[in-house]
């Protein structure tokens, strides 16, 4: 059964930052949320993974928009990754700079919820072409984003249950953010 976001807001706290010894310089410190939630405002590309119902792996490259705490995407309704949130809400999206001695890389995990009230839907159909060009632009009806060539999609809102970040530079540091809900 597809799990529904409510049209309220979920409240996040300042997530606990640990820094995890094992992978990260002497004298690293662990990367602040902020800069974290920056990077995923920036990033355009993301990597969605998700199950199947056989229990092997789906990834797929998406769009994704930051807004009120959480990742969002879009997805069309009979896409694979759209059934396998279906069965199983729980995902990891993945970003970051694909270079290896700059940049901070990303990995947020939650479970996938759908949104259905026009009203969260419009705001980020505009958040989407503010982001993303024209292109982009979705009109919204029937809790769903509609492009102009006539494609539906599902959106959906995942809230970090626990994030990661890989800075990578002058000092590498692997951060682990905790979320009390």
């Amino acid at each position: 059964m597809t799990r529904t976001a409510r049209a309220t807001r979920t409240t996040i706290t300042e997530p606990v930052a640990e820094l995890d010894p094992r992978f990260s310089d002497e004298g690293a410190v662990p990367t602040p949320w902020s800069e974290a939630t920056r990077g995923l405002e920036a990033a355009e590309v993301f990597w969605l993974s998700t199950v199947r119902v056989d229990g092997r792996p789906h990834v797929t490259p998406l769009l994704a928009v930051w807004l009120d705490g959480a990742l969002h995407f879009c997805t069309g309704p009979t896409e694979q990754k759209a059934r396998n949130l279906q069965r199983n809400p729980h995902c990891v999206l993945t970003t970051g700079t694909n270079i290896l001695r700059e940049g901070l890389d990303l990995v947020v995990e939650g479970d996938a919820a759908r949104i259905v009230t026009d009203a969260e839907l419009r705001r980020l159909a505009d958040l989407y072409e503010a982001k993303y060009g024209p292109d982009w632009r979705f009109t919204v009806r029937d809790g769903a984003f509609h492009d102009p060539r006539g494609g539906e999609a599902h959106v959906y809102r995942v809230v970090p249950t626990v994030a990661f970040g890989f800075a990578k530079g002058d000092a590498y540091a692997q951060t682990r953010w905790r979320f009390a809900r």
